[in-house]
């Protein structure tokens, strides 16, 4: 069993998920929202029994308290109602050379451009800076039509590391495939006693 996990900053805080998240998560994996149009639009959406057996899980871990350290997917919250409004994840793109990247999503249009995807990921860098010291740098990628999260990332000190030019296909156009990246001592010197709003 798990010790619980919570990380608060001023406007959200990243915390593990409750069953009382699963109901508006599950409503937020159907097809039709506007943030599947920017969060990996190119790639396949599940199938409506892919989405029930990802819910069914998540259930399960919830009521056997079963995380991994450190977490994979966080829920994003905000402070005031403790309500779900996105999620922070971390994937590997190298687990042989601890090369890691993060991403991020804020499920409704209504919660952007208000200062919660900045914090939400300042604090979620920070926590697997901290969590895994073996890692050198944290990778965040993204496509050229997410302008939203490019600006966030070099807002956070990532910079802009590749250009994959017209790599995703999206509504039969391509874009460019980009990548950031920051190194631990860039993030270490840009916030020296942690992430800070």
């Amino acid at each position: 069993m798990a010790t619980p996990l919570r990380i608060r900053g001023q406007l959200v805080a990243l915390r593990d998920w409750t069953l009382e998240d699963l109901d508006l998560y599950s409503t937020w994996l159907t097809p039709g929202h506007e943030w599947q149009e920017l969060d990996g639009p190119y790639y396949p959406q599940p199938t409506p029994e892919e989405t029930a057996a990802k819910i069914e899980l998540l259930r399960t871990r919830v009521e056997e308290s079963r995380w991994a350290t450190p977490r994979v997917v966080l829920p994003i919250v905000d402070v005031t109602e403790d309500r779900l409004i996105g999620q922070v994840s971390r994937y590997w793109q190298s687990e042989e050379t601890d090369w890691l990247s993060a991403g991020i999503v804020i499920f409704d249009p209504e919660n952007r451009k208000r200062g919660f995807g900045y914090e939400a990921l300042g604090l979620r860098s920070d926590y697997l800076f901290r969590e895994l010291p073996t890692i050198a740098r944290l990778d965040l990628r993204t496509w050229s039509g997410n302008r939203g999260t490019m600006t966030l990332a070099e807002k956070l000190g990532y910079a802009q590391e590749a250009c994959f030019r017209r790599a995703r296909m999206v509504n039969g156009q391509h874009f460019d495939g980009m990548g950031y990246g920051v190194l631990r001592e860039e993030w270490e010197g840009r916030f020296p006693a942690g992430f800070r709003v």
